[in-house]
């Protein structure tokens, strides 16, 4: 009779195979060694033990022998990882003798190199968080898919059942993205979005104690900071943007003109009068080059400007960037 095939798994467990063979070695008192040997869990085990005198075959241990044999070496393993436990214990105890406030328990600055890490990072400081500041510019919308956008919703809707609250800054061109939009009708609880002209690159703050900053422009890398130094300077500059930003979810709150001039022609506007081209427009308040030209014709010809020159003159002597403060 042969055994069915036998799978690879730990030394110190016995499968279901392998205690079919040994119950038939009970039952039948001996199995070949051909199948003893097919199938090694009950033999490593010491449940199985060649015959004295038939070296083709393999007998049997009672079972309560068998038990007694695999409890006390369990026995003696659980106490060798106790022992190894109060070895551990005894090397760390003089370097955790500052306590938990001691500023040696986690680096003021870490540097994560890599999308993964970063991730596992920031699950990591948001296990039991209670408030999550988020600032995401528009790159991050634009390149995100359903897919790899699914553990972050997993883990600020684990913050919202929690009772926690979420507020994040977006540029004010991403308040109808369909990817904006798609992710906070899966989130329920306390989480507001607001909108800027323009915001800074993208910033995550835990709990006011801990906060993420990119460390080069892909993204790849970024910086972890529990200085509460600065993770106080960034959170109350989040705070600052957000009293001055524009509400977009629950509910989209309409920013009103001034003298017929839109909020967003008087952005425009602001970069115009500092110099900048078209391209650096666009790129500063979310939009592209073609959309902001359209909005650049659009105040040239409400001011009756005639030159880009004259654009930025007329700009300065309306006064509509000082009416729009």
């Amino acid at each position: 009779m042969t055994s069915p095939a036998h799978a690879e798994h730990g030394a110190e467990e016995l499968c279901a195979t392998g205690a079919a063979l040994y119950e038939r070695a009970l039952r039948e008192g001996r199995v070949s060694a051909l199948e003893a040997r097919a199938v090694p869990c009950p033999a490593g085990l010491g449940l199985l033990h060649p015959s004295v005198d038939d070296p083709d075959a393999w007998e049997p241990v009672a079972p309560h022998v068998g038990l007694h044999r695999l409890l006390r070496a369990s026995a003696d393993r659980i106490a060798d990882e106790r022992r190894r436990e109060e070895r551990l214990a005894g090397v760390f105890a003089p370097l955790l003798a500052g306590g938990p406030d001691d500023a040696r328990t986690a680096p003021a600055l870490t540097l994560h190199t890599t999308r993964e890490r970063i991730g596992q990072a920031i699950d990591e400081a948001m296990t039991d968080a209670s408030e999550l500041l988020a600032i995401q510019p528009r790159s991050t919308y634009v390149r995100a898919s359903p897919v790899s956008d699914e553990p972050a919703i997993r883990r600020d809707q684990a913050l919202l059942s929690r009772g926690g609250r979420i507020r994040v800054l977006y540029q004010h061109t991403l308040r109808h993205a369909p990817g904006v939009a798609a992710r906070y009708e899966r989130l329920h609880g306390d989480v507001e979005a607001r909108g800027l002209d323009e915001v800074t690159d993208r910033l995550i703050v835990v709990d006011r104690a801990v906060a993420f900053v990119p460390a080069r422009a892909d993204r790849a890398t970024a910086l972890e900071m529990r200085h509460p130094a600065i993770v106080g300077y960034l959170a109350t500059t989040f705070d600052q943007l957000w009293r001055l930003a524009t509400p977009m979810y629950p509910e989209t709150v309409p920013r009103p003109s001034v003298d017929g001039i839109t909020p967003r022609q008087r952005a425009i506007a602001e970069l115009l009068v500092e110099g900048h081209t078209d391209a650096v427009v666009a790129d500063r308040l979310g939009m592209n080059v073609r959309t902001a030209r359209v909005h650049i014709a659009k105040l040239a010809a409400l001011l009756g400007s005639r030159s880009r020159a004259q654009l930025g003159y007329l700009i300065g002597r309306s006064g509509i960037l000082d009416r729009g403060r």
